[in-house]
């Protein structure tokens, strides 16, 4: 019995110490990896250093070899590395400050969100990667035999937020709001014009818009190879292609707008009470609302991968057809400047005449008037 007893008592007691060791375990090894580990006499390592510090054209500074350690080492958050810091065959996370270089060898160098280095950021044989951190000095990327390469360094960000997403489709929906108001003020009669047009033919407004989408880049090319041919040609090629983009940006601009007026005209009521441009005003506003709702909506449920990828799918369905319309309106108008030749049905003499007099011109003759 007391053999039963003092073995119980002795495994109580393993299992006390085994946790208290286990609990330690992690600080000890984080004392130990903010020692220096310098590493061992590698001579590949040492030559690749060399080679790197003898590279002609590199000015970044390097440390002695050995004050490398070995292996990962992370730069806490919130902590500040008075020297620089260097490591071999490890990757370098910086969370907090390094005043002074950071430098990794046969490794590379990961700068997360709120990290700092005052001076040089250099990975040999490794890459740098901007993660939000910043760098006050070079970054540098070098092959491991001490040559440039532009390929290691690597900039990425994190994923935008919810409220960043939100944030972005309603700054977009202002952009096009004063767009839209500035179209209303100068180009009023080319937006009517466009309307006019989409209103007599949606389906042959969208294929004609379609058809200009697959046509953009074939027309920018065949643009470039006439102007290449002569001398002038070919010094006119950059601003006839930075004109052409302006101008198809302007036909889509102007159709979608024509779209949105459209479509905020058909949901909103009409008191007759507003003026015909307040009216317009109104209507194009609330369309580009109806709009900047569904990518609003998409943005807002970002964080579930299902349903924004849904409802931003669905978002950027609607808006394509939108702009498809309005630039197959715009097409078809010439940006809203003939819309009496749209669609055949130009409006004849006597239909402008018909307003001016009390009895029609065509049809009914009026009666003679009495001799006196």
């Amino acid at each position: 019995m007391r053999l039963v007893t003092h073995i119980g008592l002795a495994i109580a007691i393993g299992a006390v110490v085994g946790r208290v060791g286990a609990a330690q375990t992690p600080a000890q090894q984080k004392t130990d990896s903010a020692r220096p580990q310098t590493p061992a006499a590698d001579s590949q390592l040492e030559n690749e250093l060399s080679r790197a510090q003898n590279q002609r054209g590199v000015t970044v500074r390097f440390p002695r070899f050995d004050q490398f350690t070995l292996g990962d080492r992370t730069v806490a958050a919130g902590s500040t590395v008075p020297t620089s810091v260097a490591v071999a065959r490890g990757t370098l996370d910086l969370y907090g400050t390094v005043n002074g270089d950071a430098v990794a060898l046969d490794g590379d160098i990961h700068l997360h969100p709120g990290a700092r280095v005052t001076g040089d950021a250099v990975a040999i044989a490794g890459r740098v990667i901007v993660d939000g951190g910043t760098v006050l000095g070079e970054m540098r990327s070098l092959a491991g035999n001490g040559a440039v390469t532009g390929t290691g360094l690597q900039f990425s960000r994190q994923p935008r937020t919810t409220l960043e997403s939100v944030k972005l489709a309603i700054g977009w929906f202002a952009v096009l709001a004063i767009l839209g108001i500035g179209v209303m003020i100068f180009s009023e009669h080319n937006l009517d014009g466009v309307a006019v047009a989409l209103e007599q033919g949606f389906g042959r407004a969208f294929w004609i818009g379609f058809a200009g989408q697959l046509l953009l880049l074939p027309v920018l090319l065949l643009l470039v190879s006439a102007l290449a041919i002569t001398v002038i040609g070919v010094l006119l090629v950059p601003f006839a292609i930075v004109a052409y983009v302006i101008a198809a940006a302007g036909l889509l601009t102007l159709g979608f707008l024509a779209v949105a007026r459209i479509v905020g005209a058909a949901l909103s009521y009409d008191s007759g009470s507003a003026s015909p441009r307040g009216v317009h005003v109104r209507s194009l506003l609330g369309g580009l609302v109806i709009f900047a709702i569904l990518w609003v909506v998409a943005a807002a449920f970002s964080w579930n991968p299902l349903a924004g990828g849904a409802l931003r799918a669905l978002a950027i369905a609607v808006t394509w057809v939108a702009a498809t319309l309005g630039l197959g309106g715009a097409l078809v108008s010439r940006a809203g400047t003939h819309r009496d030749s749209i669609h055949g049905d130009a409006l004849t003499t006597g239909d402008y005449l018909a307003w001016q007099t009390p009895t029609p011109v065509a049809g009914v003759s009026a009666a003679r008037r009495a001799r006196t």
